[in-house]
């Protein structure tokens, strides 16, 4: 099931280098299901990078990839920074809000986000969409994983439970329906390909550039 509590950078104590535990139980299922999804070269911008785990594990899984990790957090920046060290396919983390209607790089190969869209405001996801329609080549694909509803399919007690637990904590949190996600995907020039079931009722998601 879904975790019960979101993970967010600034509670994880004052050591440099955080730990997300959802990470180690997620990591590998991830990894593979990625592929089948990333080019075989070029760069790969994960946004919302959080603690660095994500993309140090998966630099090494996909070596012959440029890593380029992003985070709003200074906090999570200097976690991403400790987690990559000495990592020579993982270029230094950019300070990135999804939201934001520019970012600081121009191009990508392909877009990668894990578990930010259901603990950040509805805008951070119509940001992410619109970044990825802005800096993708046709063909090239945003994948995002993690926890979603869909109309035609009952959502998990343990993801209502989640879902519950978010919006008490923060209104503007919460999961969100993989419908709303492909109408503004369609209003960005991208569309769904593939809806993967992934362990403990999470998703990965996947559309491309037209």
């Amino acid at each position: 099931m879904a975790d019960s509590l979101p993970w967010i950078v600034a509670e994880a104590g004052t050591e440099a280098r955080k730990h997300a535990p959802a990470t180690l139980r997620n990591r590998e299922p991830i990894a593979d299901a990625l592929a089948d999804l990333l080019p075989a070269s070029g760069t790969v911008l994960e946004i919302a990078s959080g603690s660095g785990e994500h993309v140090a594990y998966l630099a090494g899984r996909y070596p012959a990839l440029r890593w380029q990790p992003s985070d709003p957090d200074p906090a999570a920046l200097a976690s991403i920074a400790a987690w990559c060290e000495g990592l020579k396919n993982v270029a230094v983390p950019l300070e990135l809000d999804a939201a934001a209607p520019v970012w600081p790089t121009a191009a990508a190969d392909a877009i990668f986000c894990a578990n930010m869209v259901h603990i950040a405001p509805w805008e951070a996801a119509l940001g992410l969409i619109a970044g990825a329609g802005r800096l993708l080549a046709p063909g090239a694909p945003l994948i995002l994983y993690g926890p979603f509803t869909r109309a035609d399919v009952p959502t998990a007690p343990s993801n209502l439970a989640f879902d519950e637990s978010l919006r008490s904590r923060d209104p503007r949190w919460g999961l969100r329906a993989v419908e709303a996600m492909d109408a503004v995907a369609d209003q960005h020039g991208l569309a769904r390909e593939r809806l993967i079931e992934m362990p403990a009722n999470n998703l990965m998601l996947v559309w491309r550039r037209g």
